[in-house]
Parts: C-alpha cells; sequence; structure tokens
C-alpha cells in the first residue's frame, strides 16, 4: 500500500491572547504582587481535534468561513506553526504558498530571492540553476528581477513566490488564497500550471473561497467551522 502524502492526526491549536499589552514598567512590578494589576490571559481555540490523510496525487480543498481555521491548519502542515497537541506527517518536499513576503528577504533582489526561497524549500542550488530562467520567464518580472525585493508590489512578490514554487516541481504544494492576488490573466495561467502539475501526480491542498475552484482542482474537501471539521467528502466530476 502506497505511503499517504500528508496525515494529520487529531491536530488541536490554541494561542494565548495577551491583554493590556500597553502596561507600564511600574504597572509591571505592581503586577507581581497584585493579581488584578496582572496581564490578562485569553486561550483561543483555533483547531480542535482535525484528522485527515490525503493521499499522493490527490488534491484537498479546504473550505469555510474567515477565523475557521484553515490558514492555521495549513502553516501546521508547512512547518510553520506548531500544534497543541497531534502531529502532521509529510512525505515529500513541501512548497507552502501561503503568505506574500514569506521565504523572501526584502533587502535582496529578486534574483537572489529566488535561491534564498528555494532553500528554503530544501531544494539545492544546482536544482534552482537549472530552473531560474524558467522561474523568471514565468513570472513575467525579468525587467525587475535585479530590482530588491521592498521595491516590488504584493502581486509582483506573489508572482515570484508562485514561480518558484511550482518550477520546482514539489510533491505536496500548499495554497492558501495565494491565486486571489494578480491580474485574471496570470491567475489563469497559474491555474493551468497547477492543473499540468496535478496530471504529473504532485499533491494539493488548496484554501480557497471559491467552490468553483475547489470543484474543479480538488478530489475531496474539508469544511472547517471554528477549528472543527464540520463536512468533508469527495468531490464528483460530472
Amino acid at each position: 500500500m502506497a505511503t499517504p502524502a500528508v496525515v494529520v492526526e487529531h491536530l488541536r491549536k490554541e494561542f494565548i491572547l495577551r491583554h493590556n499589552r500597553a502596561m507600564g514598567i511600574k504597572t509591571r512590578f505592581l503586577a507581581l504582587f497584585h493579581q488584578s494589576k496582572r496581564e490578562r490571559r485569553e486561550h483561543f481555540l483555533a483547531l480542535d481535534d482535525v484528522s485527515f490523510t490525503v493521499e499522493r496525487g490527490e488534491a484537498l480543498g479546504l473550505l469555510g468561513h474567515n477565523g475557521s481555521g484553515k490558514s492555521t491548519l495549513l502553516q501546521i502542515i508547512a512547518g510553520i506553526l506548531v500544534p497543541t497537541k497531534g502531529r502532521v506527517i509529510t512525505h515529500g518536499r513541501v512548497a507552502p504558498l501561503i503568505q506574500l513576503g514569506v521565504g523572501f528577504n526584502p533587502e535582496l533582489t529578486g534574483f537572489e530571492n529566488i535561491f534564498l526561497n528555494a532553500s528554503l524549500y530544501g531544494f539545492r542550488n544546482r536544482e534552482v540553476k537549472r530552473r531560474v530562467k524558467d522561474i523568471i520567464e514565468f513570472s513575467e518580472l525579468e525587467h525587475f528581477i535585479d530590482t530588491p525585493l521592498k521595491n516590488y508590489s504584493s502581486g509582483m512578490q506573489m508572482r515570484l513566490g508562485f514561480s518558484v514554487a511550482v518550477h520546482l516541481e514539489p510533491d505536496i504544494l500548499l495554497a492558501d488564497e495565494i491565486l486571489a492576488v494578480g491580474d485574471q490573466p496570470f491567475q489563469d495561467k497559474c491555474l493551468a500550471k497547477i492543473a499540468a502539475l496535478r496530471t504529473e501526480g504532485m499533491t494539493l491542498i488548496l484554501v480557497s473561497h471559491s467552490h468553483e475552484q475547489v470543484n474543479k482542482f480538488c478530489d475531496q474537501y474539508i469544511r472547517l467551522d471554528h477549528g472543527v471539521i464540520i463536512d468533508n467528502g469527495v468531490i464528483k466530476h460530472v
């Protein structure tokens, strides 16, 4: 039996929300002796007992309203966040397209950031060198590739990040609403590239508010609400 690409087991994630963060030095000192002066903390449960498996070559769509836990879940799978309880097992190289600017240095040029970003995915320089021309061409940033990233718009950063991720042919691609940025022609090109990689066996986990995108690209779906799976199933392609 083939090893699954992603296994999520009983995942739980709590955040501690801190209040009264603007306390001065005197107030903080008094808080050592007076309970009422102490910084208030509130526990926020972002994910609660989330479990699922994604087989190699499958595509999973994550649905849910803002604050349902989709992005937190994806960040844990990517290794950006650590779960409070439970575990995630991934088999293969993971490319996360989660937040604009993550994995980039704004002081470096676009060209330099290609190598930096790819190294964070675990790719070697020689692998990147073989693909760097295609990465730049796909991003349509030829005239800006030697410009520091801090001068890029959010759309330009998205183009570069997406181009790096897909041209390094990851085993698992994590995409969190990243395709909502950029003009329509480039979005269409990105979706076509994802479709092509899917035919080659890439595993995809896609967060999207677009049911149309999920229905088009995914084999199964999970719907989250306040950190809990409330619905899941197989997507039937007619």
